[in-house]
This record gives C-alpha cells, sequence and structure tokens, in this order.
C-alpha cells in the first residue's frame, strides 16, 4: 500500500511545481507601464497663457490646439456668442469654419448643437444668423457620416421655421431642385426628402405646387426604397401644407401606389400615412378608395406580409374610429373580429396544434407577437367607443379579461395603464371589471402595480360611486377582494427594492377613506401605517406613511380609536428611545397642523412638541427649531395665551442652556423670525380672513365627526328602548283601538333619556342624524385631491341648519372632556372652542327653540 501511495505523492507534486513553473515564465514578460498620463511635451502644447481673453484663448485653441481643446471651444461658442457676439463672428466663427472641414465626428456632432443652441437663445438676430451660420450648416449636411449629416439636418429643419420665406426659398430650396435629381447621392436625396416635408407648411399652396410638388412625385418613384419610403413619410406634412383639394387630387393617388409597392417598407410607411390622414379625406374618397386598401392589409397580413403586423395593431383603433362612418354592420363585425383575433395572437393557434406550433416559432416572431397585443391593449379604450359601452361584456369582456391575465408583463403593464380610461368609458357598467382590478393588484410584477396606482384613487371613485350599489351602506360590497388585494399589493411593495412605488403606493393608499368604512380603515390600515414609521429605514416612505396615517386619522368616525392613535403616536414616536422616531414625529406633527383645525394640534400635540426642546440629540432640537414658527401659527390669543407662555419658557432654555453651535444658531434665527409674527386672535381679521376661514372650516367638520358618533349612540340606546317597550304593550291586556293609540302615544312622549322631552325632539334628532350621514359621504368625503379645501357653501349652510336643530343639553351631551378647549378659563366652551364659530350659531338656536315651543304648544292643543 505505501508505494502506491507514494508515487500518488509525487504525481500531485509533480503537476503543482509544473503550474509554478508556468507562473515563473509568466512574470518573466514585462509590459511596459506609463507612471504619467502626459509627457511633460505634451503638457507643455497644452498649457495656454492665462493672461489671454475668452476670445484669443479660442482662436488660439482652434488654431494650434489638440481636437480636443477645439472641441472645447466648439461646445462654449453659445457663451461666446452671450458674450461678445460681435467678436465671436468676426474672430472665432471663421476658424470653426475651416476647421469643421477636417473635424472628427465628435466635433461635428458638438458644433450642431451648439448652432441650435445659438438659434434657440437668440443670441443675434436672424438675419445675421441666416448670414453666418446657415452656409456652415448647409455645407456640413451632406457628410460622409450618417449621424452627422443627421445631426446637421436637424439643425437644419430648426432653422428653417425661424427663417424668412425669401431666404428658405434663395438658399434652400432652390439648390434643393438639383441635389433631388436621380445623380446625386442616396444621403443627398434623402435630405431632400426631409427638407421638401419642412418647406412645404413655409409657403402657400400655389407655389408648393408648381416648385415642391414634381420633385415630390418624382422621389415618389425613385429607384431606391428608402428615398420612396422617406418621401412617403412626408406626405403627411405636404398634404397639411397644400389643403384637401391638392391632397386628393395629387397626394391619394400617390398614396395608393406606395401601397402597392414591392418594398414591405414602403407599404408600411404608406399605410401609416393614410390612417394620418383620414381626417383630410371624404366619405367618398374613405369608402372607395382608403377601406379597400385597409381591407387588403389586413388579409395580407396574416398570409403573405407579417411584417405589417405590428403597425397594424399600433393604429387599429385610430383606423376604427376614422372610418366608423362608412363601415356596414358586416364590415364591423369584421374588423372587431380582426382585433380579437390579433388580441391572442401567439396565445392560442388553430386546428388545436398549440405546442408544436410554438416551438417551431422564433424568437422574432414571438417578440412581435409579443408587440401586437400590447398594441392591442394600448388600443382598447379606442375599441371600446368603436362597439360602444353598452356592448362591452357582450362584445369585448372576454378580451379584456385575456389582456389582464396575459402571460408576458408589457401587455399587462399597458392594461394597468389604460384601466382608467376603461373605468371612465364603462361609467355605470364599470362593476362588470371589478374581478380585473383585484387581479392586477395582485399582479407579481411591480411594474404593472405602478402603472395602476398612478390613477388608483379615480379608478376606486368610479367603482364605488357608479357601480351596482350606489349606497353608502352596500358600497362596501361592491368589491368584495378590494381590502386583501390593497394589503397584498402593499405588503409586496414594502418587500421590494422599488421603495419609489412603495412611497407612490402610500400616497395613493390615502384616498381609502372615501372608499371603505372607518372601522376596516383602522383595523387593517391604520396601524400598517403606524408600523411602516417605525420599522421602514426609507424617508420617503416613512413621510408617505405619516401623511397618509393622519388622514385616516383625520376622516376616523370613532373618539375612542382617534384617542389611541394619538396616544400611541406621542408614546412610540414622540417619546421612543430612538432619535430617528422623534424626527418623524416632528414630520407627523407638521402633517397634523396641515391637515387638523389649530385648536385640535394645540390640545393634543402641542405639549408633546415643546417636550422635545430637551431632547438629548441635536438633530432633533435642530429640527424642532426649524418648525417652531409653524407651531406658534396655531395659537389664538387669549384662548391660548397660557400655551404662547409655555412657548416662550422654552425659547428662553433654548437660548440660555443650548451648548450646541448649530442649534444655537438657528434657535436666534428662529426668534428673530418669532419675533416679526403676529399671533391670530379668537375673532376674525382682515390679514387671517382666509386662514382663520379655513380653520374654522376644519373645527366644524371635527365637530361633526363627534355629533355623528354622539347622535349614532343615540339612535342606537332609542332603538333598544323602543324594543323593549312595545315587548310590554304586547304583554298587555288587549283594549279597543281608540284606547291602545291613546296609549302609544303617552308612552312615545314619556320616554326617557330624550334631549328635548317631546316626540317632535325625536323626529328631529332623527332628520339630524339622516343629515349628518349624508354630509358623511358629501362633505366629509371630499375629493382625494381637494382634502385640504374647504368645502362649498351649501355643506356650511347644511351644518348650521344642523346645528340649529339641536337644543343646548344635546350640545352639552356629546362634547365630553377630551374635546373641550385648553383653556380652563373659558368652560363655558365645551362644544365648540372657537368664539367664531360659537357665535355663528346663536342667532339659529334662539330661533329653533321659538320654533320648538310653538311645536310643543301644537301638540298640546
Amino acid at each position: 500500500m505505501r508505494p502506491i501511495i507514494c508515487s500518488k505523492m509525487d504525481f500531485s507534486q509533480s503537476n503543482l511545481f509544473g503550474y509554478i513553473e508556468d507562473l515563473q515564465e509568466l512574470t518573466i514578460i514585462e509590459r511596459p507601464v506609463r507612471r504619467s498620463l502626459k509627457t511633460p511635451e505634451e503638457i507643455e502644447r497644452l498649457t495656454v497663457n492665462e493672461e489671454l481673453s475668452d476670445i484669443e484663448r479660442a482662436v488660439y485653441l482652434l488654431s494650434s490646439g489638440q481636437d480636443i481643446q477645439g472641441t472645447s471651444v466648439v461646445a462654449n461658442l453659445p457663451v461666446l456668442m452671450r458674450q461678445n457676439p460681435a467678436e465671436t463672428l468676426r474672430r472665432v466663427l471663421p476658424k470653426i469654419r475651416e476647421v469643421l472641414h477636417v473635424a472628427g465626428v465628435e466635433m461635428q456632432l458638438t458644433a450642431a448643437v451648439s448652432f441650435l443652441t445659438v438659434l434657440q437663445e437668440e443670441s443675434v438676430s436672424i438675419h445675421t444668423y441666416s448670414h453666418s451660420f446657415l452656409h456652415i450648416i448647409l455645407q456640413n449636411l451632406e457628410h460622409r457620416d450618417a449621424g452627422v449629416s443627421n445631426a446637421w439636418l436637424e439643425t437644419l429643419l430648426a432653422v428653417i421655421e425661424a427663417l424668412p420665406k425669401e431666404t428658405v426659398r434663395h438658399e434652400i430650396l432652390n439648390p434643393l431642385i438639383s441635389k433631388a435629381q436621380l445623380s446625386q447621392t442616396l444621403q443627398s436625396r434623402l435630405v431632400s426628402c426631409k427638407i421638401m416635408g419642412k418647406v412645404a407648411n413655409k409657403f402657400e399652396a400655389h407655389i408648393v405646387k408648381r416648385e415642391v410638388l414634381p420633385l415630390v412625385k418624382s422621389l415618389c418613384q425613385d429607384v431606391e426604397y428608402e428615398v420612396r419610403t422617406c418621401m412617403c413619410r412626408q406626405l403627411e406634412h405636404i398634404a397639411r401644407g397644400i389643403g384637401t383639394e391638392l391632397t386628393k387630387t395629387v397626394v391619394l393617388p400617390e398614396l395608393v401606389e406606395l401601397a402597392r409597392d414591392e418594398g414591405s417598407s414602403v407599404r408600411l410607411a404608406a399605410f401609416e400615412t393614410l390612417v394620418n390622414l383620414l381626417d383630410m379625406f371624404d366619405a367618398d374618397d374613405r369608402s372607395q378608395t382608403v377601406l379597400p386598401l385597409v381591407k387588403s392589409f389586413c388579409e395580407k397580413s396574416f398570409k403573405t406580409d407579417e411584417s405589417i403586423l405590428v403597425s397594424l395593431s399600433f393604429h387599429l383603433g385610430k383606423l376604427c374610429n376614422g372610418l366608423y362612418g362608412i363601415f356596414t354592420p358586416e364590415q364591423h363585425l369584421r374588423f372587431l373580429e380582426f382585433y380579437k383575433k390579433l388580441s391572442t395572437l401567439g396565445l392560442q393557434q388553430e386546428n388545436g396544434h398549440n405546442d408544436n406550433q410554438l416551438q417551431l416559432q422564433t424568437l422574432e416572431q414571438e417578440k412581435k407577437y409579443i408587440s401586437v397585443r400590447k398594441n392591442c391593449a394600448y388600443n382598447f379604450p379606442a375599441m371600446i367607443v368603436f362597439v360602444d359601452p353598452k356592448n362591452f361584456h357582450l362584445e369585448l369582456y372576454s378580451i379584456f379579461f385575456c389582456l389582464c391575465h396575459d402571460p408576458e408583463v408589457p401587455v399587462r403593464y399597458t392594461m394597468a395603464i389604460s384601466f382608467f380610461e376603461v373605468a371612465k368609458l364603462l361609467n355605470s357598467d364599470v362593476y362588470t371589471i371589478h374581478k380585473e382590478l383585484v387581479t392586477l393588484l395582485q399582479d407579481e410584477s411591480l411594474e404593472v402595480l405602478d402603472a395602476l396606482v398612478s390613477h388608483l384613487p379615480e379608478i376606486l371613485e368610479l367603482m364605488t360611486n357608479r357601480g351596482e350599489n350606489n349606497g353608502s351602506e352596500s358600497k362596501l360590497l361592491s368589491i368584495p377582494d378590494l381590502i386583501p388585494a390593497l394589503t397584498t399589493a402593499e405588503q409586496r411593495a414594502a418587500t421590494s427594492l422599488k421603495w419609489r412605488t412603495h412611497e407612490k403606493l402610500l400616497q395613493k393608499y390615502a384616498c381609502l377613506p372615501h372608499i371603505i368604512s372607518s372601522d376596516q380603515i383602522y383595523y387593517r390600515f391604520l396601524h400598517r401605517m403606524l408600523t411602516i414609521i417605525l420599522t421602514n429605514n426609507v424617508l420617503p416612505v416613512q413621510k408617505a406613511a405619516a401623511r397618509t396615517l393622519c388622514i385616516y386619522l383625520r376622516y376616523n368616525r370613532k373618539q375612542e380609536q382617534r384617542h389611541e392613535v394619538i396616544q400611541k403616536l406621542i408614546e412610540q414616536l414622540g417619546q421612543g428611545k430612538s432619535y430617528w422616531n422623534r424626527l418623524r414625529f416632528l414630520d407627523t406633527c407638521e402633517f397634523i397642523m396641515e391637515l387638523f383645525s389649530k385648536s385640535f394640534f394645540c390640545k393634543y400635540f402641542f405639549l408633546p412638541v415643546l417636550e422635545l426642546t430637551h431632547d438629548p440629540v441635536a438633530n432633533v432640537r435642530m429640527k424642532l427649531c426649524c418648525l417652531l414658527p409653524k407651531v406658534k401659527s396655531t395659537l389664538k390669543i387669549p384662548t391660548d395665551k397660557h400655551l404662547l407662555q409655555q412657548l416662550e419658557l422654552c425659547i428662553r432654555k433654548l437660548l440660555c442652556q443650548e451648548k450646541d453651535k448649530d442649534v444655537l444658531t438657528i434657535v436666534k434665527r428662529t426668534v428673530l423670525e418669532l419675533d416679526r409674527m403676529e399671533i391670530s386672535v379668537d375673532a376674525f381679521q382682515k390679514r387671517f380672513y382666509e386662514n382663520d376661514l379655513l380653520d374654522q372650516e376644519k373645527e366644524r367638520q371635527e365637530h361633526l365627526l363627534l355629533e355623528m358618533e354622539q347622535l349614532e349612540k343615540e339612535k342606537h340606546q332609542n332603538e333598544g328602548r323602543s324594543t323593549n317597550i312595545n315587548d310590554k304593550m304586547f304583554e298587555k291586556k288587549r283594549r279597543d283601538s281608540k284606547a291602545s293609540s291613546v296609549l302609544a302615544k303617552s308612552i312615545n312622549l314619556s320616554v326617557p333619556g330624550s334631549s328635548a322631552g317631546t316626540s317632535a325632539g325625536k323626529e328631529e334628532k332623527k332628520s339630524k342624524l339622516v343629515r349628518s350621514q349624508s354630509f358623511s359621504t358629501q362633505a366629509l368625503h371630499p375629493k382625494y385631491s381637494n382634502i385640504d379645501k374647504c368645502p362649498n357653501k351649501s355643506s356650511a349652510t347644511g351644518y348650521a341648519s344642523s346645528v340649529s336643530g339641536m337644543g343646548k343639553s344635546c350640545m352639552l351631551s356629546f362634547s365630553d372632556d377630551s374635546f373641550r378647549t385648553h383653556s380652563t378659563g373659558n368652560s363655558g366652551n365645551a362644544a365648540f372652542p372657537s368664539s367664531s364659530s360659537r357665535n355663528l350659531f346663536n342667532s339659529a338656536d334662539q330661533k329653533n327653540n321659538g320654533n320648538k315651543e310653538s311645536h310643543s304648544r301644537k301638540m298640546s292643543m
């Protein structure tokens, strides 16, 4: 056994030594390494005297500098034209003209861009520009490099729009006649085609007919298919310039001939130009000329010429709606079936040979079929208009389902983009696409989700307001799987690396208070937003979650839930162990000042914010100091006088005790800003009228939430009491109908716990509850885009009438200790902290009390 082991060891060692010898041989090969990028001689040549002016330096670099230096001078030409246009035109521009004859591609491209910039900045008059720059552009137009030639051509086309007609005619149009001849180069004829498309809109129709159209006909019959294709694509611009009559007699026959060309690219260009010019043809031309051509294109696209499929699918929506008036029912159905066939192209094959035929397809065919289905998704809204939205479920729903479930992401992405347009077109029949909305929300691709979320608030509003269930109670049943789909979409965005999609999703979720109930938001979304603020590491995502949480809190309809959320914000953010959470608390407070009334912020968040003046982290104190002017703007005098004293005390402590230099600098700057601020008072002032009115509206809606909650509780209590009374009535002995009716009236009038003590008061409360509920669906739920705006006058009037219908005892019943003012001296303002809002309804209360007395007298009689 030992000899075998030794032989194996020797073998492995020899291999190892062989590898080492090879490595040693490689080390012998040495490559010369330059220790510096430039030699002293090269540095000397690149050195320029610093005492030279900009013009002199530019001339020197163009004359004796290297190519990279000359390119920098050409790129800096617009700056030189702004600083010293006369000297630049006299000394620099001639040098540039000389250099461009032998310049490379980079300098040529830079010069084309610089010349265009000079034109756009209008550094010189158009006459001077045409005299100095136009000839250089025309000289380099036929450069041997195609990229350079196209760059100069784009510059020339932009110059043609600004040049006067006479200059265009003498400098461009006249030389164009010779350069468009068949004897010229291919590049020259292609350039002539594009110039004629731009020149046609510059002159009158008779000049174009006499000087341009003969050249157009000649280039349409050129021997090279590239020239015919290019000229065919310019026919649209020429037709717009010469009008409908000449288009019908000159352009349309050329298009018909080009549509039958042997080159597929020529036929494709003719088809696209025909579609774009449909609005210029009358009904006879459409039915007798255009429609037969389109039918032949559709027939050939599947049989002999698949190259036109992508373009045909892209223009099909425009084509169908452009020819809609001349279609017979049979033709209408035929084009619809053609669209359906394109929508599933590549997914299913005829005769049951799906698998075998898909294996034979090349990669190019698969890409082509994906593009066709993507174009069909793009044209889907146009096809809804084509078939009429009323026939959507019968004609197009199956195609809509297939496109939303397409295996390729680009197709589903396009459907997600156009989903909002489809929902708008369906109007009251939007309920038919609820399932597809849920499917796209749960799509595995975040690109699809990102495209759908862009218009998610508008889509959900359409679905809840125009669907089958229009009532506020049954509105949530219209999309049964919506809430799980929304939560799943948010979780997938949170676990991905695409934080911008997550941020957009959270911003759009702020529309949910207008879509689903307050309890569902509280249990399924609100706590999730708080978790994101506490655990997410991306600042824009945290801020989006904080703002959405504040909006959820703004429209929460239960006081207990609101108090719980406020308590969590203060404890977990404002008093959190991490300074990052305390910074997010200040961001949240900024959103609360934006969305809530001043009294709400002062009641719950003013003192917790001031406590952060003692924060051990300097960044928190710096952010707080920057926020103090906004905090002070929430105060009202004399109601919040004690809070103003607290604020001044905190600022004094900061000035005296702050040791951090950066924080102290910000504190001093903030003190100056606070001294210049004026505090608003309880009464309206002209300077703060708009802000006070907006704040009063926010405060009114907050009180209305309390009122609605109290009325709902009283409603449930009264329903339970009425049930008990009815049970007692059934247990009594039978009486005659007259006596029983009298007894029922006496029982209804003696129900304990009623606010008014009469049946009229109960009816008044019921009507008030109805008005409050209607406000919750209208004034309380405006559009998401107008969430910070005041409701209109009608909502304010409705609220005034509802408040005036309540007695003083009802006012005091729903305003508990948690929603009283923070001023201990003003105990009479329990229901309305703002004196302006309290005085607003005094006259209405007195008037309504008089109505109650008269109504009770009538009842007693």
